[in-house]
């Protein structure tokens, strides 16, 4: 699941206009929320779910982390592999996204 985040880095290091085959459309028009206990993982989905557009809040409370999202607008990522590309549909559709892959 966080080998993603590794790959978040080199997708927006890559300027959209290069010529990549794989695009991956996303949308959460509702908030939804994660209820983590581990620090470190509740940061790095914060900034991941930051860098791609969404909207984040989060909460600490209890000795946990609760992270909300959302991404009410349809966003897109345009990926140079099919791997890539599904790693991130398989990560967006766990955290409750509507996911479109296309090439």
């Amino acid at each position: 699941m966080f080998r993603a985040f590794a790959i978040l880095l080199f997708v927006f290091a890559v300027p959209t206009f290069a010529s990549a085959a794989e695009i991956v459309k996303f949308q959460l028009k509702d908030w939804k929320a994660q209820h983590i206990h581990d620090t470190k993982k509740a940061d790095k989905i914060t900034d991941t779910l930051k860098k791609i557009g969404c909207e984040v809040e989060r909460a600490e409370h209890n000795g946990h982390v609760d992270v909300k999202y959302r991404c009410p607008k349809e966003r897109q990522m345009t990926l140079k592999t099919h791997e890539e590309a599904s790693q991130w549909e398989k990560w967006l559709k766990g955290y409750g996204f509507t996911v479109s892959h296309s090439h």
